[in-house]
């Protein structure tokens, strides 16, 4: 002990000179260069090590234990119930309130880290979804309509807490467990229509919250539970009535509302980012769009035959309009090129679909060969090749169901005499205006090559089966037409038209028509073997291969005059 007094001394001298040397260190150029790597490398590494293998390991235990004796609590909750002692409703009551009680610690406990707010999240909708489950079931305390509220009330109450902290784990683990619940629920107690208004509540928080700038993950399966709830009271209500015995019976109008508001919680959001918010519409945005869309249209032809067509028709064409005109309003700018692709897609699909449900044949045609007429023009003079590709596709749609196909092919190949329509001939007038109207593409856009093809291949088989039935006609003015005539009188049209469409694209540097005098050499050469060889008479067959001959040798010629010149 009295030497105690010394070795003080003598380790307070040495603490003192440590400290000398290590500021000298710490001043000196060499370790004012190491010492940063140091600090970047060597520490945080070793403390990151030692907070995953001690810190976090260390404090996960205590947070199950927790949650252990919560979901302990949960079971002596069931025990009170069974037992006669409380009412039913008081211990629902308290059972309620208890795993509210965790989600509120749930979000408070949220300290950098998403374990404890996960686990504790985990455990209010273990103890919240069993309670509702055995309610419901089991003692018969809360209908279907209440479990409902509540768990619609449960995620409200998890998403205003989380909202406020950014809990983006409490937000997944109860809106999960919600979404699951009401699928489960619904299937047990074969009422769907209060669990199906708990998931399209959850799916508008979901995308309000997007709206706001929260990005959640979670929307997708929240989507995706509306879409499986809304397809299922879609098949089971649209089967015989002796099948669903077991399920209420439900009124039209609220068999059409799920779908319905599915659709329009989806097509507002994606409206209101892309032009509110300006921003980009995802993949999932779109494709879900889509899916709602079909399941509203499906809900309508299913549950309103009478006039749900006409309704969802006239639907279709007042969103079309909508969505045109977002496109050349909102979304000309380069900016939104996405947006603009997508609703003019939209607003195409609508369009044609809405004039198949609810026009007639002529105004279908006007309808439909008007727009695209309209999208030609609009696609040539913006340079928007995407208007000019739906044109395209307004002019085949409509041509099939105009019946402009089944005429063209009658008059070229068919049996029966071709029957001309009021609808063929005003579609037939808009298909030879778009192609007026489009302009030659260079070589190298081979998109603009196809469309012009295509456009060009409509406009040469229209105006051949015109030509073919005007012939046919004043034939038929002096003598009845048999088998052989029609054949010669369709290769004199083709190979006419084969050499005029040879000039033509020399003449104006239209390359679609170069190639459409090629393909309809093949055309002819099959027509030859196929139709005028098997009708044999002689003479015509001798004319028709005269024609095809001299169609062989002037279509090349025609085609290089313009390399020449």
């Amino acid at each position: 002990m009295n030497d105690l007094p010394g070795t003080l001394e003598q380790l307070s001298a040495r603490l003192e000179m440590l400290e000398e040397r290590v500021s000298a260190l710490e001043h000196s150029p060499a370790s004012s260069a190491a010492s940063p790597a140091l600090d970047a490398t060597a520490f945080p590494a070793s403390n990151a090590l030692e907070d995953l293998s001690f810190t976090h390991a260390g404090s996960i235990f205590p947070l199950l234990g927790r949650a252990m004796l919560g979901i302990a609590g949960a079971y002596l909750l069931r025990a009170v119930a069974e037992s006669t002692s409380l009412p039913k409703l008081a211990v629902a009551a308290i059972a309620i309130a208890y795993a509210v009680t965790w989600l509120v610690w749930a979000v408070r406990t949220q300290t950098g880290t998403w374990v404890p707010g996960a686990i504790y999240a985990g455990t209010s909708s273990l103890i919240l979804a069993p309670m509702l489950w055995e309610l419901t079931l089991s003692f018969k305390v809360l209908p279907p309509t209440a479990t409902a509220a509540i768990l619609g009330a449960f995620v409200v109450a998890a998403s205003a807490l989380a909202w406020k902290r950014d809990c983006a784990p409490v937000v997944w683990v109860t809106y999960v467990a919600a979404a699951g619940t009401a699928l489960a629920l619904a299937i047990a107690t074969r009422d769907l229509i209060p669990f199906i208004a708990a998931l399209l509540l959850m799916a508008l928080i979901c995308e309000y919250a997007v709206l706001r700038r929260h990005q959640l993950s979670v929307r997708i399966l929240v989507a995706a539970a509306a879409n499986l709830a809304a397809w299922a009271l879609i098949f089971i209500y649209s089967s015989p009535q002796s099948t669903r015995a077991d399920y209420p019976e439900i009124a039209a109008p609220v068999l059409l509302l799920p779908g319905c508001i599915l659709f329009f919680i989806y097509a507002a959001s994606a409206s209101m980012r892309t032009t509110l918010l300006a921003q980009n519409i995802t993949v999932f945005e779109t494709l879900q769009s889509i899916v709602a869309f079909l399941l509203a249209a499906s809900s309508a032809l299913y549950f309103e035959p009478q006039f749900g067509a006409v309704g969802l028709g006239v639907a279709c064409l007042l969103l079309s309009a909508l969505c045109y005109a977002l496109v050349l309003a909102v979304f000309r700018e380069p900016g939104a090129g996405r947006n603009f692709q997508v609703f003019a897609a939209w607003a195409t699909g609508l369009l044609f679909t809405g004039s198949m449900l609810c026009l007639p044949p002529l105004a279908l045609a006007l309808c439909v060969g008007g727009a695209a007429v309209a999208l030609t023009l609009l696609g040539v003079r913006l340079q928007r090749l995407t208007l000019q590709i739906h044109g395209q596709l307004l002019l085949l749609a409509g041509a099939i169901a105009s019946g402009l196909f089944g005429y063209a092919s009658n008059a070229l190949a068919g049996t029966e005499p071709a029957r001309l329509t009021a609808s063929v001939c005003v579609l037939s007038v808009c298909v030879l205006g778009c192609y007026a109207i489009g302009k030659s593409a260079s070589a190298d856009d081979w998109v603009r090559q196809a469309m012009h093809f295509v456009g060009a291949a409509l406009a040469v088989g229209i105006l051949a089966a015109f030509i073919v039935q005007a012939l046919l006609s004043l034939v038929t003015l002096r003598i009845a037409p048999e088998a052989h005539h029609v054949a010669c009188i369709r290769t004199l049209t083709l190979c006419a038209l084969a050499l005029a469409a040879a000039f033509a694209g020399s003449r104006w540097r239209r390359a679609d028509l170069t190639r459409i005098a090629y393909a309809a050499l093949v055309f002819i050469a099959a027509k030859l073997v196929f139709e005028d060889l098997r009708h044999g008479h002689l003479g015509f067959i001798a004319a028709s291969i005269f024609l095809f001959a001299i169609t062989l040798i002037a279509v090349p010629r025609l085609a290089r005059i313009s390399r020449k010149a």
